[in-house]
């Protein structure tokens, strides 16, 4: 793996990574995180009470989105024809309270969907913490990162780092 830092050239200044000389190929991404919330406001929104709405639907609705406009978002990331967005949010089924969320992007391609993935997961859990934020302001999101990453140069990659929710 190379040790520099692409976005910037030889001089310093900031750029947009050429990708044109890349193969395209099969690029999938993998990003986790959650939202921990009270007991109370997840019973709330498991038995579709919020004044809001179905929080779990319009969440994953917000995260397709996001996933979909992260080139307009994030500054020198490639805006990309995205082929497959998967955003699954769900109530812990054990004692943790928080909301596990999970989002699977797939492109084919020549640079990665990494930024994706976890823009999908970050804005689904913004859009959890603002349709309860009138119930429950001491929510926390956390634990957003990158669990798998498949395709491209640079190869597979894994995380060997995959911690335990609260």
């Amino acid at each position: 793996m190379d040790n520099f830092l692409t976005h910037f050239d030889e001089k310093g200044n900031t750029r947009m990574v050429d990708v044109g000389g890349k193969e395209e190929t099969l690029r999938i991404a993998i990003a986790r995180g959650y939202i921990t919330a009270r007991p109370e406001t997840l019973r709330l929104i498991a038995e579709q009470k919020m004044k809001k709405g179905d929080v779990l639907e319009v969440a994953r609705l917000a995260g397709i989105m996001a996933a979909k406009r992260t080139g307009e978002l994030i500054p020198l990331c490639h805006p990309l024809a995205l082929t497959s967005i998967r955003v699954e949010l769900a109530i812990a089924d054990d004692d943790r309270p928080c909301i596990e969320i999970e989002a699977e992007i797939q492109t084919i391609g020549r640079t990665g969907v990494e930024m994706e993935a976890l823009t999908a997961v970050s804005v689904a859990a913004l859009t959890v913490y603002d349709m309860c934020k009138a119930v429950d302001r001491e929510m926390v999101i956390g634990n957003v990162r990158l669990v798998k990453k498949t395709g491209g140069k640079s190869g597979d990659f894994i995380s060997d780092a995959e911690t335990q929710l609260p």
